[in-house]
């Protein structure tokens, strides 16, 4: 990893309110696979998230493997399954009918999924690891990347089995998965709701 002290900034033809508005939540991918080289530059930008009382609690794990992204898809859908069953809820029924389609893969044939882990406990470690996932992600779409969180996967991530076959140390906790890759098509712009502003003093 660079050091954190550089000055220097990677090259980008896109400013940062172009990145926050052109980001998409990309859920259709070619088969091209990512060079080693851009996915260092990423977590690079992303390990530059504001971190409370500088902890840096991240640690990053980075999975292009096909047969291990297939097998790690399964093993989501099934424990989605197993934790919406029962429920009544609008979530929970939106979520088993997805995982009940066969041809669904939890991270769309993605060519790489990033996972972001807190190495720490504490009332803003996970905030500090979304932080980082964002500038990840915005660092991606000004590299013309598209990404997407994949909440669906964090339960599997953070099994006792996955962890020992991830190298992943037991007391790590995955917080954000986010795969990555180049889209297929254009992605539409989903409407935002105006902001609710609740006070202004």
């Amino acid at each position: 990893m660079t050091n954190p002290q550089k000055t220097t900034q990677p090259e980008t033809a896109m400013s940062v309110m172009d990145a926050i508005y052109q980001r998409r939540a990309v859920r259709d991918y070619t088969p091209q696979k990512i060079d080693q080289a851009i996915i260092r530059t990423l977590i690079d930008a992303a390990i530059h998230a504001p971190t409370a009382m500088h902890e840096e609690p991240w640690a990053f794990a980075v999975i292009q493997d096909k047969n291990m992204l297939n097998r790690l898809s399964y093993s989501a859908k099934e424990l989605v399954r197993s934790e919406a069953h029962g429920s009544d809820s609008y979530q929970a029924k939106h979520a088993l009918d997805l995982v009940s389609k066969p041809d669904f893969h939890v991270f769309y044939n993605a060519g790489a999924l990033i996972v972001i882990y807190s190495r720490l406990q504490g009332p803003f470690v996970a905030a500090d690891c979304w932080l980082s996932a964002e500038n990840l992600m915005l660092a991606a779409c000004a590299k013309g990347l598209g990404t997407c969180v994949i909440g669906f996967a964090v339960s599997a991530l953070n099994m006792p089995e996955w962890k020992a076959e991830l190298k992943i140390p037991a007391e790590m906790t995955a917080i954000a998965p986010i795969i990555m890759g180049m889209p297929a098509g254009e992605t539409p712009l989903v409407p935002r709701k105006q902001p609710e502003i609740i006070s202004w003093n």
